[in-house]
């Protein structure tokens, strides 16, 4: 599945520092890049109803890692899925009267003009599952045959009581486990398995719903947890350096699909117990009291802000101006600081000083690198650059554009 087109990004002088990252599953500051190369995996949409502010911060956050990495030098292989089979996309299509192919395709292109729009850094490898259904079915062919699945009636589950590291990622009780399984699209009453929380990798036709070659598995369409794994393994390969998402991932979604990699075979061909180096999620927004989610309908769409005459580099400012991984209450004041903020920084690098990158233009710079290696810390990258801009751009305005476009993804010049 094709993306979208890719923001031209300023080579900047010298190198930045490559970042360190919040581990989700140790809570350490940790260099997740190996040998120069960082693999990022990062959960996309169910397209049905796209693109909130809620999935915007989560991928500007990680399109700044991705700016992050390349200044350092790093090599950056991304990934990113859609899943465009599953239930809530089902559902929908059948509320809407609208084919679910539509409907998928629709928002698909919808997300796409968005994450242009905000200049996200395109994934290297975009993938459908649709698209990817031979790689679901290899994988659950496989964790059959490693004695890590089981059959129930047409059905294939996980057997999670296999894998002795379930629950490294989330670290939560049985009792927060199940409840959160049933919230998010699991089926603890199955009858017929072994555990209540174990996954469904791969489930049997059913009458009226859409369903593929499944092989040795019989037809039908995959779990949720599985195509994660099965598209990570096949692009990225195992093990992977980031798996990013917003913390409503955490468990169940990560917690299983990452017990799923344990059974998949990695580097040389043998499963590892630690398939994912880091994990990385971003806080939730809020909007009117309550998480920014779709069943609540209190959703603010990039789309329509723009529509309305909103410049995306403030929508960009806005989000940028929140540390990735707390949660936040969105309101108009948001937009309204960001679009302050990004007059003034316009005006400094439109400044008539000039310059070649002398002391005080490489210190702000160097002073920018600093606070984005240091667990992608956006806020006080942005005060940096309120410094800067409030010296005109320290006389090198040119630099000061380039900077804020390079890593911070805003584009200052017209």
């Amino acid at each position: 599945m094709h993306s979208w087109t890719s923001p031209a990004v300023p080579t900047l002088p010298g190198r930045g520092h490559t970042p360190r990252l919040r581990d989700t599953a140790s809570g350490a500051l940790i260099d997740p890049a190996s040998d120069g190369v960082g693999s990022l995996y990062v959960c996309g949409i169910t397209p049905y109803d796209s693109t909130h502010l809620g999935h915007a911060f989560t991928y500007v956050a990680f399109d700044t890692l991705n700016r992050v990495w390349r200044d350092a030098g790093v090599r950056v292989h991304y990934a990113q899925n859609i899943t465009d089979i599953d239930d809530p996309l089902l559902e929908r299509a059948a509320a809407t009267g609208v084919d679910w192919r539509d409907l998928a395709e629709d928002q698909i292109e919808l997300f796409r003009s968005d994450m242009a729009t905000l200049r996200v850094i395109a994934p290297d490898h975009y993938i459908g599952v649709v698209e990817a259904m031979d790689l679901v079915v290899e994988a659950v062919e496989t964790m059959l045959a490693a004695g890590a699945a089981y059959r129930v009636d047409q059905d294939v589950y996980a057997d999670l009581a296999k894998d002795s590291h379930f629950g490294s990622v989330s670290h939560l009780d049985g009792a927060a486990m199940d409840e959160l399984f049933a919230e998010r699209g699991g089926d603890p009453e199955r009858a017929g398995k072994r555990d209540r929380l174990d996954p469904l990798l791969w489930r049997g036709r059913r009458e009226g719903e859409p369903h593929w070659d499944g092989r040795s598995l019989g037809p039908g369409r995959p779990g949720w947890h599985i195509e994660c794994g099965a598209i990570a393994a096949r692009y990225l390969g195992l093990p992977v350096a980031v798996q990013g998402g917003g913390k409503d991932l955490v468990f169940p979604h990560h917690d299983m699909g990452t017990s799923h990699l344990r059974f998949l075979p990695g580097a040389g061909g043998a499963p590892s117990p630690e398939p994912i180096r880091c994990f990385v999620h971003t806080g939730l927004v809020g909007y009117e009291g309550q998480k920014m989610s779709k069943s609540l309908g209190n959703l603010v769409f990039v789309s329509r802000l723009v529509a309305q005459g909103l410049d995306p580099r403030v929508i960009r400012l806005a989000l940028l101006d929140h540390a990735y991984a707390r949660s936040w209450e969105f309101t108009d004041d948001d937009l309204a600081s960001a679009a302050a903020r990004l007059d003034r920084w316009r005006n400094a690098s439109g400044s008539a000083s000039s310059g070649s990158g002398g002391p005080a233009a490489t210190d702000h710079l160097e002073r920018l690198r600093l606070a984005l290696a240091d667990d992608l810390d956006t806020p006080a990258a942005l005060r940096v650059v309120d410094a800067w801009a409030s010296e005109q751009g320290a006389g090198d305005p040119g630099l000061l554009a380039d900077a804020v476009d390079a890593l911070l993804g805003v584009q200052l010049r017209d």
